[in-house]
Parts: C-alpha cells; sequence; structure tokens
C-alpha cells in the first residue's frame, strides 16, 4: 500500500513587496517578523473598550480575529493568518475596516 504524501499549498501569503504597497495604504500599522500591528490612542477605558466591540464585531463577521491587548487608553491590534504563517489578503483586509471604524 503506497502512502499519499500531504501537500499544503501556501499560495496565498503575500510577498514582501506586496506587504511594504498595502502598508502604504494602512497609515500607522507596522511590520513585525509576520505580523502587522497597530496601536490605538482613545481618551479613555470607555472608548477603548468600545472601540474594542466594534473591532470584535467586524472580526466575527470577517471570521478572522485579531490578537488585542488593552491598556488604559491604547488598544494595540495584531494581525497574522496563524493557519498560512504569515501574512495574507485577509490581514490586509480586515487591517483596512479597522481603520475606517
Amino acid at each position: 500500500m503506497m502512502k499519499r504524501a500531504i501537500i499544503t499549498v501556501r499560495g496565498s501569503l503575500l510577498s514582501k513587496e506586496e506587504i511594504a504597497k498595502q502598508l502604504r495604504r494602512l497609515p500607522g500599522w507596522i511590520l513585525d517578523g509576520k505580523e502587522i500591528r497597530k496601536t490605538y490612542e482613545f481618551p479613555d477605558f470607555a472608548r477603548a473598550m468600545g472601540f474594542v466591540s466594534a473591532v470584535a464585531l467586524c472580526a466575527e463577521k470577517a471570521n478572522h480575529h485579531p490578537d488585542i491587548d488593552i491598556r488604559w487608553n491604547k488598544v494595540t491590534l495584531v494581525l497574522t493568518t496563524h493557519s498560512e504563517g504569515g501574512l495574507t489578503p485577509k490581514d490586509i483586509t480586515l487591517a483596512g475596516v479597522i481603520d475606517s471604524l
């Protein structure tokens, strides 16, 4: 009996050039290894939490969830596609949606 090889296709990963191009249209987002991140600052904790709630709704709708770090009035979001091992169009799209909130 022959064993079948399992091949994982990672064709949706963005190239370094494409990431750089996309980040030029997403002010404040920075590349950190295989992730992009941005910190948002708000007047107070309540507004920061309101923003986090809005992000959560967008993330659920997209079925793509950022890592979220909340420090009083600052919210840092980190995006990557863990299943692909890096950045994909999903990350760029969600970053744009979050910026429009």
